[in-house]
């Protein structure tokens, strides 16, 4: 049974989710322990471009509230961090995290030459590249290229989703995709596609790799799954899609598997139309879920451990739009939380509104130096290797 590289992409979701396997999965089959003080990173990503002044608010600033006459979050409605910052109304659960010092805030952060569409500002974060630069590998992707070379067991990244993104995709290793791991195992289990890896025999080169891949995602699911079940979460978590991503990555972080970086997507924030609505129902579902994902990490244990980090490809500009919403913008805030953090709450100025480039936020801090603190600092990772670039460390961690 001899089946072409045309026939075999069609055989369905393993499939797809196979060829985002790295090769040392394998090594999984071998039960590994999570060292002490083993740290793990969770990068969630805000797409769609968030709004950040309506998410970390300057709530005394007269100059917002003439760019915002019907958009902007008054005093009265926000969650009240210090005089002169608040938070977004739905993120109620972050005052308890900014009181117990483990929220820190970072705003004005972004990249020169700052690009507006979607899909090229998000390549750009996700491949820690500079703007005019063009490359197809991904921060977290050549950070599993530098750690697992030589390594004595694998160094693993899992996205929480269905596709894998360009961050979690190097030059010789690549992170693993999927929804749920029982789907992931379940999927792996069926017939039909062990009698198709059974019967291959080596041919044409790109067929045994794409043969190779799904050997390996065979190998992996029920290893996987099985580390899902040894500590199940015994918190409560929203009914959300969100909420239950972050109870899998829970539920992993509290097992055996030596994963480093955990990647999840919420969205869309992309709110030219009705931004308060929009903005309301989505950070209503990141507030609920993680509160109940750092409740659950402290009950474990794990909380000093674990760092939580969000990002979007770009802010909105200062000025609403005729549709109560905001348009693309540039320089954005990035949330941190962990209760392992050296610097807390508002990690540096609110961003200047009265020197805009053009009606944007001027960023001040390149988002490279954020991996590139995250990289060395928290991962223990050699980030010029992963990064090509000399960085100016932070100091929150």
């Amino acid at each position: 049974m001899v089946i072409k590289r045309r026939d075999f992409i069609q055989v369905g979701s393993l499939a797809t989710a196979s060829l985002m396997l790295p090769k040392f999965l394998k090594a999984f089959e071998k039960p590994h322990m999570v060292p002490p003080g083993n740290k793990v990173v969770v990068v969630v990503q805000f797409s769609g471009g968030n709004d950040g002044l309506n998410t970390v608010v300057p709530i005394t600033n007269d100059i917002y509230f003439k760019a915002r006459p019907k958009i902007g979050i008054a005093k009265d409605k926000a969650v009240i961090l210090t005089d002169e910052v608040g938070l977004n109304p739905a993120l109620e659960c972050f005052k308890g995290l900014y009181d117990d010092g483990s929220l820190g805030i970072l705003n004005s952060v972004g990249y020169p030459n700052p690009d507006r569409s979607h899909f090229r500002s998000m390549d750009i974060w996700q491949s820690a590249s500079d703007s005019k630069d063009f490359i197809n590998t991904g921060w977290i992707g050549r950070y599993l290229d530098a750690q697992c070379q030589g390594c004595d067991k694998p160094t693993q990244a899992l996205e929480i989703d269905d596709m894998l993104s360009l961050a979690l995709k190097g030059t010789e290793e690549k992170g693993l995709a999927f929804k749920d791991p029982r789907r992931l195992y379940s999927s792996s289990n069926e017939k039909y596609y062990k009698d198709i890896n059974a019967a291959h025999h080596p041919s044409e080169e790109t067929v045994d790799y794409l043969y190779k891949t799904m050997s390996e995602t065979l190998n992996s699911a029920d290893y996987i799954f099985q580390q899902s079940k040894l500590h199940p979460t015994k918190q409560t978590y929203p009914a959300t899609g969100f909420a239950r991503d972050l109870k899998t990555i829970a539920s992993l972080i509290m097992s055996d598997i030596n994963t480093k970086i955990y990647y999840v997507s919420i969205g869309s924030f992309d709110t030219h139309v009705n931004q308060e609505a929009q903005q309301k129902r989505l950070f209503t579902e990141f507030n609920d879920a993680v509160k109940a994902f750092t409740a659950d990490l402290k009950a474990n244990n794990r909380f000093d451990d674990v760092l939580m980090m969000t990002f979007s490809e770009f802010g909105r500009r200062v000025s609403q739009n005729a549709s109560n919403g905001t348009d693309h913008g540039t320089a954005n805030s990035m949330f941190f939380i962990s209760g392992g953090l050296k610097q807390k709450g508002i990690l540096n100025a609110m961003p200047d509104l009265t020197d805009l480039n053009e009606g944007d936020l001027k960023y001040k801090v390149d988002f490279k130096n954020v991996y590139a603190t995250v990289l060395n600092k928290w991962l223990g990772a050699d980030d010029y290797k992963i990064l090509d670039r000399k960085a100016e460390y932070l100091n929150f961690i």
